[in-house]
């Protein structure tokens, strides 16, 4: 089975790299590892030279908004074009356990959508993360199903999917038609991408033994800085599927007095 990794990536460079270096170090190693540049010219220069070799592809920011949805479309055909028979997701902020890959590998079948374990990582000591110490810095996040290593859970809440870390043969991305690339900036993709793929018949599960690592940054809870870009994908999803997703984060925002909710026509907007 040929692998190939998918890791859309702007700024973060730190994170690149030492999700690069996990990759090298796994138990297997990608076949093809697709860098998606979301307008950062300086990907390329960062990843050269290292292992597992970036093949590293650009796309335009979307009225300067991070292109997410189209950033991992124009990874996939990338991945496809190369004769990929196994496509795996990794956003640029998470670390490969050693195991994913194989993990990955061992469970994929078609019509699944795959998920492994995430950890948030505690901020790193001085020198930065130890690759061998990852695993005992942080649990499985307690909102999605932990199962062992070599158990598989399916029939998965696709609510509860995650794009942070996920993977799925290329007869399933074909049959799910990848993201919907109206989406730009923060939240939604992900969610709406779940939504096609229950629609069309593929059943998401959970993966034991593929464990991600998530490296830590600084960030906002609820995420304040991403509201308009909340607002107006979640609208947007609410169009095509007739529901609000995001809901903890939009009553987060009321709850701030960021936003509002009209119930009688049922949509959210900024106060």
């Amino acid at each position: 089975m040929r692998t190939a990794v998918i890791t859309p990536a702007a700024g973060r460079h730190s994170h690149l790299l030492l999700q690069q270096d996990g990759l090298a170090t796994g138990v297997r190693t990608p076949d093809h590892y697709v860098v998606v540049s979301m307008d950062d010219p300086e990907i390329g220069p960062l990843t050269a030279g290292r292992e597992p070799t970036a093949d590293v592809i650009t796309v335009a920011l979307a009225e300067g908004r991070l292109p997410l949805a189209a950033a991992r479309n124009a990874g996939a055909v990338r991945a496809l074009d190369g004769g990929a028979d196994l496509l795996v997701f990794l956003d640029v902020d998470c670390v490969p356990g050693p195991l994913l890959l194989d993990g990955y590998a061992r469970a994929a079948e078609d019509d699944a959508l795959l998920c492994g374990t995430v950890a948030y990582l505690p901020p790193p000591p001085p020198g930065g993360y130890d690759l061998t110490a990852l695993a005992g810095l942080a649990p499985p996040h307690p909102a999605r199903p932990a199962p062992a290593e070599g158990q598989i859970l399916r029939g998965g809440d696709p609510n509860l999917f995650w794009s942070l870390s996920f993977a799925l043969t290329a007869s399933t991305w074909d049959r799910v038609g990848g993201f919907c690339e109206s989406y730009t900036g923060y939240g939604g993709e992900d969610t709406d991408f779940c939504a096609t793929a229950a629609r069309r018949g593929v059943d998401l599960w959970w993966v034991g033994g593929a464990p991600a690592y998530h490296q830590h940054h600084p960030t906002h809870e609820p995420p304040v800085q991403h509201l308009d870009d909340i607002l107006r994908n979640g609208a947007l999803y609410k169009r095509r599927w007739g529901s609000w997703p995001m809901a903890g984060w939009l009553r987060a925002f009321e709850a701030l007095g960021l936003a509002v909710y009209d119930a009688g026509a049922d949509t959210w907007h900024r106060r």
